[in-house]
């Protein structure tokens, strides 16, 4: 099975179903997420334009119809969404937080490492980690 098709049935299973405009935005999200883990950290910057480009919409609807996925996941398969966080949640997640618990669920699921740590050459988490921060590599002036 393909990732996209893991990520459809994983949504359906917290019950998201394809009518949700959002279902697709999350989807689409979640596949980029798996590509490069690192667009967790820059979701409004990179990740939410990306997706509204493909949708031909705005950032804001992407995230506007994520959060509503959130609401709708959280209402209708909250002991799931716990479960693949790996803990208890206080709260309904934020639009970042899903997008963090839903791609890292499904990596954690590949038989393989993710892409980013295939092409690392060895030695490379030493200097970043195979998902280095934006200030990784730059010198700090003291």
């Amino acid at each position: 099975m393909d990732r996209q098709m893991d990520i459809y049935d994983l949504l359906y299973r917290l019950g998201v179903t394809a009518n949700y405009t959002g279902f697709f935005h999350i989807a689409l999200g979640v596949q980029l997420c798996m590509e490069r883990p690192e667009r967790l950290l820059l979701v409004t910057k990179c990740l939410y334009p990306d997706i509204a480009r493909r949708y031909r919409t705005s950032w804001k609807a992407v995230e506007r119809n994520i959060r509503a996925v959130g609401a709708l996941v959280w209402e209708r398969n909250r002991p799931l969404l716990e479960q693949l966080a790996g803990y208890p949640l206080t709260g309904r997640p934020s639009s970042a937080q899903l997008l963090a618990i839903l791609t890292y669920s499904l990596l954690s699921r590949c038989a393989g490492p993710p892409p980013a740590e295939q092409s690392e050459p060895d030695g490379a988490e030493l200097e970043g980690g195979p998902f280095p921060l934006p200030h990784a590599g730059k010198k700090r002036s003291v």
